[in-house]
């Protein structure tokens, strides 16, 4: 499989304050933990879990956003982390976000046209890209037509426009460099269901129309089943299992996943009302706390000893199936 993203225990850690009785031991969020997966030229990746368990982060921290604690990301064979700051912004250009909420992720003292120029008119400044004033405008215009939007928006500026037309905005800039990759904060979340199905299937026709490859974030079950060719569940800062979308959805390992998935309701009265749902008893442990044994322990109705002493590696889940890994000692050889 050709990657064009590797992802290699990638960790981003907050400081927050310090503790002990003199105050000198530094105390950290451990808000992603020693991440890696890998997404394919074509392929989206769907990351899944519930609020607070590090998705966003992950987002921020590929796209340099945030600096990573440690860790490696390669894009197209390059190592984010050993470029220079021109290196760097000549590679990003292939790696853009659309953020989740439309709302407060455009600028509201900039027209549409802008917005959707500006990237290009800073790699121009910059040196990095080719295109005059008219060659940028023609740009514009093919990729508002590209996203559903009338080019008679240009002059109109965020306020004057629906939720799901400000998210066509952001996919519009998102594409003005002509990205390989791009990562997708939770696009859908802040709309309605019906716009959701709209911009889901814009998303799908302009993968297949430029093989572009999608880190897609949702907390939506059904629409991380819609979008994705792979999907990786995410717990606490880490990632308790990968697979493809069928073989997770027909056969979840992990007991979170499991949980996950019991949760999530299906539209058949009858299958519905035969189900066995699975609640978790306690809340999610603090993330300012590193364990020596599995983060989901606390929670976990299938916990044994071993479990709360060693950390289970993502691996395998047979020796005929490696596509399908999970972290779990129940769940994997």
């Amino acid at each position: 499989m050709n990657e064009l993203l590797e992802v290699k225990d990638l960790c981003m850690y907050f400081p927050a304050g310090h503790k002990g009785l003199l105050k000198r031991k530094k105390q950290y969020i451990y808000a992603v933990d020693g991440v890696s997966f890998s997404i394919a030229k074509g392929e989206t990746l769907g990351l899944v879990g519930e609020s607070g368990c590090g998705k966003s982060t992950v987002v921020r921290a590929l796209s340099r956003l945030y600096t990573p604690s440690s860790g490696e990301v390669y894009l197209n064979g390059k190592n984010l982390g050993a470029l220079n700051r021109r290196q760097l912004l000549e590679e990003r250009r292939n790696m853009q976000i659309v953020f989740q909420n439309p709302y407060a992720s455009l600028n509201p003292r900039m027209t549409t046209g802008d917005i959707i120029a500006e990237p290009m008119r800073i790699y121009r400044n910059l040196g990095l890209l080719e295109m005059d004033g008219g060659a940028i405008d023609r740009r514009v215009d093919q990729l508002m037509d590209m996203v559903g939007l009338l080019k008679s928006y240009k002059n109109r500026y965020p306020h004057e426009f629906s939720g799901g037309q400000r998210q066509r905005i952001g996919i519009a800039r998102a594409l003005a460099l002509s990205p390989q990759l791009i990562l997708a904060d939770e696009p859908v979340s802040a709309l309605d269901v019906s716009i959701q199905a709209q911009i889901l299937n814009l998303f799908k026709d302009i993968q297949k129309e430029f093989g572009l490859s999608y880190l897609f974030i949702a907390h939506d079950l059904a629409v991380i089943e819609y979008i994705s060719d792979r999907v990786a569940v995410m717990y606490l800062g880490k990632i308790v299992e990968t697979s493809g979308y069928q073989d997770l959805y027909k056969n979840p390992l992990h007991p979170y996943t499991q949980a996950l998935l019991s949760s999530a309701p299906i539209p058949d009265p009858k299958i519905e009302a035969k189900r066995r749902r699975i609640i978790l008893s306690g809340d999610v442990p603090s993330p300012n706390v590193q364990r020596p044994g599995c983060y989901f322990y606390d929670r976990c109705p299938r916990r044994m000893d071993r479990c709360k002493t060693s950390l289970p590696a993502l691996r395998p889940a047979s020796a005929g199936n490696t596509d399908h890994q999970v972290a779990c000692f129940l769940g994997a050889p």
